[in-house]
């Protein structure tokens, strides 16, 4: 059985460990102590974003965890983005310059001298995608991500990067649940090697994003049978979390899941201990239920 840092290839020089510790909307009190939390549990991939405005305390949290656990720089995996900019804000899209402006802010706020993946967070560069594309293979070729990719972006938007004849994101970051399996999307990025990560993988729980602020955008539907996957978690003796990041995993996925409670960090991230069969498997390969709800929210920074 594959053990909790099993990776999946970026590109010839970097692998991304499947399970990795997010950190959209954890609030800057609470995301130094997670992170180190989340180390001593065992993540050795962390993922945040400028969007996050939390790199500062995320950056002292994996100095502090890192210190503690007596790991160096090379043994963690960090993930950043790019906030490109949104016209629809009135947020001009980001120059190639003010990309890697953008980047060094981020490695000063985390404290790092480089990231491992460094990610555009979303499609709303317009004009400027292409731009901001050739800036991040520009800060890969200074050291400063070892890998790079992008993140929400559809076939139109890889077809884009294609088209111009340059090279290919190493990863998309994307919504992926049994309720959103973007088949098609997933299809597309395997013939140019771009590999998957997951977010929002616990979409279908009953308790994702519920508190005050993190509107879900979840239909009734959805809301009523948010316990779908009980019968299945039962049967392996896992929590229902457990089994619907370990499908992602199974599928080759990287996965990202959060939480606040050390219990529920070191659950999340025992994920090799059982295998999902192949009836479950095929039965959840009928769940879809198209683009999801994590993104098709609105929300900005996802």
């Amino acid at each position: 059985m594959p053990s909790a840092q099993t990776t999946f290839p970026l590109n010839t020089e970097t692998a991304i460990p499947a399970v990795g510790f997010g950190t959209y909307l954890i609030s800057n009190d609470d995301a130094e102590g997670a992170i180190h939390s989340a180390i001593a549990a065992g993540y050795r991939h962390i993922d945040t974003a400028s969007g996050y405005r939390n790199e500062e305390t995320v950056g002292a949290g994996i100095r502090k965890g890192l210190e503690a656990e007596g790991l160096s720089r090379a043994d963690m995996f960090v993930t950043a983005k790019l906030w490109p900019g949104n016209p629809a804000w009135g947020d001009a899209p980001k120059t190639g310059s003010q990309t890697i402006e953008e980047c060094d802010a981020s490695l000063s706020r985390l404290g790092l001298d480089y990231v491992d993946l460094y990610l555009i967070h979303a499609p709303y560069g317009g004009e400027m995608r292409l731009e901001q594309w050739r800036a991040l293979l520009d800060l890969q070729a200074a050291g400063k991500a070892r890998s790079i990719g992008v993140s929400n972006f559809n076939e139109s938007h890889l077809d884009e990067i294609a088209a111009a004849g340059l090279p290919m994101p190493d990863a998309n970051q994307i919504e992926l649940h049994p309720w959103s399996q973007k088949p098609g999307l997933l299809a597309h990025m395997a013939k140019h090697d771009i590999a998957p990560i997951a977010y929002s993988s616990l979409v279908p729980l009953s308790t994702w994003r519920t508190e005050p602020g993190q509107d879900s955008a979840k239909t009734d539907e959805m809301k009523a049978d948010g316990a779908a996957f009980q019968g299945m978690a039962d049967k392996y003796g896992v929590s229902e979390a457990q089994l619907l990041l370990r499908w992602g995993v199974q599928n080759g996925y990287a996965v990202l899941p959060k939480s606040l409670n050390p219990d529920r960090m070191r659950q999340n991230i025992d994920l090799f201990s059982f295998t999902i069969d192949d009836a479950d498997m095929a039965q959840m390969a009928t769940m879809d239920r198209g683009d999801g709800v994590a993104w098709a929210s609105g929300d900005p920074s996802k």
